[in-house]
Protein backbone atom coordinates (compact mmCIF):
# COMPACT_ATOMS: atom_id res chain seq x y z
CA UNK A 1 0.00 0.00 0.00
CA UNK A 2 2.27 2.17 1.33
CA UNK A 3 5.47 1.33 -0.99
CA UNK A 4 4.87 3.91 -3.45
CA UNK A 5 5.84 7.26 -0.64
CA UNK A 6 7.40 9.47 -2.89
CA UNK A 7 10.93 9.82 -0.99
CA UNK A 8 11.94 13.37 -1.87
CA UNK A 9 8.19 14.54 0.35
CA UNK A 10 8.10 15.17 4.12
CA UNK A 11 4.89 13.89 5.75
CA UNK A 12 2.83 14.44 8.96
CA UNK A 13 1.03 12.25 11.54
CA UNK A 14 -2.53 13.78 10.00
CA UNK A 15 -0.74 12.38 6.61
CA UNK A 16 -0.03 15.52 4.52
CA UNK A 17 3.12 15.47 2.36
CA UNK A 18 4.81 18.52 2.27
CA UNK A 19 7.59 19.06 -0.76
CA UNK A 20 9.59 21.99 -0.49
CA UNK A 21 10.68 24.35 -3.02
CA UNK A 22 12.87 26.97 -1.56
CA UNK A 23 11.13 28.79 0.74
CA UNK A 24 7.62 27.40 -0.74
CA UNK A 25 6.29 23.94 0.08
CA UNK A 26 3.42 22.07 -2.08
CA UNK A 27 0.81 20.34 0.42
CA UNK A 28 -1.49 17.36 -0.27
CA UNK A 29 -2.46 14.18 1.75
CA UNK A 30 -1.03 11.04 1.41
CA UNK A 31 -2.56 7.84 -0.74
CA UNK A 32 -2.76 6.79 2.62
CA UNK A 33 -5.22 9.26 3.67
CA UNK A 34 -7.02 8.62 0.48
CA UNK A 35 -7.42 5.22 0.92
CA UNK A 36 -9.06 5.76 4.28
CA UNK A 37 -11.67 8.75 3.04
CA UNK A 38 -12.71 6.69 -0.09
CA UNK A 39 -13.93 9.02 -3.25
CA UNK A 40 -13.27 12.27 -2.75
CA UNK A 41 -16.20 14.52 -3.36
CA UNK A 42 -15.22 18.61 -2.33
CA UNK A 43 -11.99 19.81 -1.39
CA UNK A 44 -12.02 23.20 0.50
CA UNK A 45 -9.10 25.54 0.49
CA UNK A 46 -8.26 28.69 2.44
CA UNK A 47 -7.85 31.90 -0.21
CA UNK A 48 -4.10 32.52 -1.42
CA UNK A 49 -2.93 35.24 1.12
CA UNK A 50 -4.60 33.31 4.34
CA UNK A 51 -2.03 32.86 7.30
CA UNK A 52 -1.61 29.59 8.22
CA UNK A 53 -0.30 28.29 11.47
CA UNK A 54 1.55 24.92 11.77
CA UNK A 55 -0.23 21.96 12.86
CA UNK A 56 -3.79 23.86 12.52
CA UNK A 57 -6.42 23.45 9.80
CA UNK A 58 -6.63 24.82 6.86
CA UNK A 59 -8.94 23.08 4.97
CA UNK A 60 -11.31 20.56 4.59
CA UNK A 61 -11.62 17.39 2.87
CA UNK A 62 -15.19 15.75 1.99
CA UNK A 63 -15.33 12.04 1.26
CA UNK A 64 -18.55 9.55 0.59
CA UNK A 65 -17.20 8.50 4.09
CA UNK A 66 -16.71 11.53 6.20
CA UNK A 67 -15.61 14.97 6.22
CA UNK A 68 -11.73 15.78 7.11
CA UNK A 69 -9.80 18.60 8.34
CA UNK A 70 -6.49 19.51 6.45
CA UNK A 71 -3.55 20.71 8.65
CA UNK A 72 -0.86 22.38 7.49
CA UNK A 73 2.68 20.95 7.81
CA UNK A 74 4.31 25.02 8.31
CA UNK A 75 3.46 28.41 9.20
CA UNK A 76 2.75 30.71 6.61
CA UNK A 77 1.27 32.28 4.05
CA UNK A 78 -0.94 30.46 0.81
CA UNK A 79 0.29 31.52 -2.14
CA UNK A 80 -1.79 29.78 -4.14
CA UNK A 81 -4.36 27.04 -3.69
CA UNK A 82 -5.06 24.25 -6.31
CA UNK A 83 -8.44 25.71 -8.24
CA UNK A 84 -9.00 22.67 -10.50
CA UNK A 85 -10.00 20.87 -7.19
CA UNK A 86 -12.84 23.20 -7.15
CA UNK A 87 -14.08 21.41 -10.03
CA UNK A 88 -12.58 18.06 -10.05
CA UNK A 89 -12.07 17.02 -6.03
CA UNK A 90 -11.53 13.44 -7.64
CA UNK A 91 -8.40 14.19 -9.09
CA UNK A 92 -7.02 13.82 -5.23
CA UNK A 93 -8.05 10.01 -5.73
CA UNK A 94 -6.61 9.51 -8.78
CA UNK A 95 -2.78 11.21 -8.50
CA UNK A 96 -2.65 12.32 -4.70
CA UNK A 97 0.92 13.45 -5.22
CA UNK A 98 0.87 14.72 -8.08
CA UNK A 99 -1.85 16.86 -9.89
CA UNK A 100 -4.05 16.24 -6.32
CA UNK A 101 -2.11 18.66 -4.25
CA UNK A 102 -3.85 21.07 -2.53
CA UNK A 103 -2.17 24.32 -1.24
CA UNK A 104 1.62 26.23 -1.67
CA UNK A 105 2.48 28.13 1.31
CA UNK A 106 5.36 30.14 1.36
CA UNK A 107 7.24 29.16 4.83
CA UNK A 108 7.94 31.51 7.69
CA UNK A 109 10.53 29.27 9.19
CA UNK A 110 11.68 26.55 7.10
CA UNK A 111 12.88 24.78 10.20
CA UNK A 112 9.32 23.38 11.19
CA UNK A 113 9.95 21.17 8.28
CA UNK A 114 12.14 19.34 9.76
CA UNK A 115 9.47 18.08 12.47
CA UNK A 116 7.86 16.23 9.65
CA UNK A 117 8.26 12.55 8.58
CA UNK A 118 11.05 11.06 5.89
CA UNK A 119 9.15 8.46 3.40
CA UNK A 120 10.77 5.33 5.74
CA UNK A 121 9.83 6.97 9.25
CA UNK A 122 6.31 7.87 7.79
CA UNK A 123 6.05 3.94 6.40
CA UNK A 124 6.94 2.82 9.82
CA UNK A 125 4.24 4.91 11.56
CA UNK A 126 1.82 3.89 9.61
CA UNK A 127 2.52 0.22 10.54
CA UNK A 128 2.70 1.31 14.10
CA UNK A 129 -0.36 2.97 14.59
CA UNK A 130 -2.64 -0.03 12.51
Amino acid sequence: MSANLPSNLRYTKQHEWAQQDGDVVVVGITAHAVEQLGDITLVTLPATGTYVQQNAPFGDIDSVKAVSELFAPVSGEIIEHNTALEHSPELVNGDPYGSGWMVKIRMNNPDELGGSMSAAEYQKFLAEST
